[in-house]
């Protein structure tokens, strides 16, 4: 060491003694220095620039470690795909990716990890935290990362452009997947179907199709579903909210293909007509509806009282009262 400090300092870590405390989220550190750097993590603060290229960074090693790749000094280089990394860890945190193995699982979910951090992250979509706070919308985000590129839909900043048609991107990671809308390329495959995506979260969501995981429950009424969209679009049935409004007549709807569909009123298009009656129809659905008028098919059926309904959402609304009646039971 260079000082009497730094072996002060560095002795702590044998010690174990970490007296410097994060108020955010309770991480501990062995030196004041090192908790100022941590914090500008949920701050979103980074006051050292670099001169070059104009990126910022949350302490000056860091800073330091970046200068590299301009000056092409102390490169360490990634032997199996080219890319170059300024520290010997990050490159061989980097060598995982190559090797497949993923070491870090979640117990939530059983989805595995290369690196322990992106565990941390990836928990946090179980949990709901949050920790990372927008300080111009108050928005709050998973990880620091998702934090920074939130930003710069406030700043306006595009620094990733598509040099095939010059559409701009505020992260690289979102400018590669759309290159492959002009390449074709999709590098991500479903083991089940063989069906190829663009990107890993693509085929993620996909995958869900096949396995039948339902992990977004409803807390008032208990019922499941694959995808969190369709978890909001469902609650909305609870809380009577319609955020999708027609501009012409006012009327509001709770999903936007609701509203795309009664649009279709004010333009007239009719084109689904009923062969017994010769009542026309808007979209297919209507009429499939419409004809069990005339059927009387009730194919949705009551699971507690064996009442049936000629729609679903009719059937959904009938269960709202056995779901109040349990409520009230329970109460007494």
């Amino acid at each position: 060491f260079s000082s009497k400090h730094e072996v002060f300092t560095h002795k702590r870590i044998h010690r174990r003694g970490k007296a410097y405390h994060c108020e955010t989220c309770g991480k501990s550190f062995v030196s004041g220095s090192k908790l100022t750097i941590h914090k500008r993590t949920h701050t979103g603060e980074k006051p050292f620039h670099c001169e070059v290229c104009r990126k910022c960074f949350v302490s000056n090693g860091d800073l330091n470690r970046h200068r590299r790749i301009h000056k092409r000094e102390k490169l360490f280089d990634c032997e199996v795909c080219g890319k170059c990394f300024v520290s010997k860890r990050y490159l061989t945190s980097h060598r995982i990716i190559h090797s497949g193995e993923k070491r870090h699982l979640c117990q939530i979910c059983g989805k595995s990890f290369f690196c322990n951090s992106k565990l941390v992250v990836h928990e946090r979509t179980h949990t709901g935290e949050k920790p990372y706070r927008c300080e111009i919308c108050g928005k709050y985000f998973i990880s620091n990362g998702y934090l920074a590129c939130h930003k710069r839909v406030h700043t306006g900043e595009k620094l990733h452009y598509c040099e095939i048609c010059g559409k701009s991107y505020i992260n690289n990671s979102s400018l590669v997947i759309h290159v492959r809308s002009h390449t074709g390329e999709k590098p991500f495959h479903c083991k089940f179907c063989g069906r190829s995506f663009v990107s890993n979260t693509n085929l993620a969501t996909h995958k869900i199709i096949h396995t039948g995981q339902k992990l977004f429950h409803c807390e008032i009424c208990g019922k499941s579903f694959n995808y969190n969209s369709k978890l909001v679009i469902h609650q909305r049935i609870h809380t009577g909210e319609k955020p999708f409004r027609c501009e012409v007549c006012g009327k509001s709807f709770g999903h936007k293909s609701n509203l795309t569909t009664h649009k279709r009123i004010h333009n007239q298009e009719n084109r689904f007509p009923c062969k017994i009656c010769g009542k026309s129809f808007i979209n297919n659905i209507h009429l499939v509806t419409h004809i069990r008028s005339h059927t009387r098919e009730k194919p949705f059926h009551c699971n507690v009282c064996g009442k049936s309904f000629v729609t679903n959402s009719n059937l959904t609304r009938h269960k709202l009262i056995h779901i109040e009646e349990n409520s009230l039971n329970s109460k007494i």
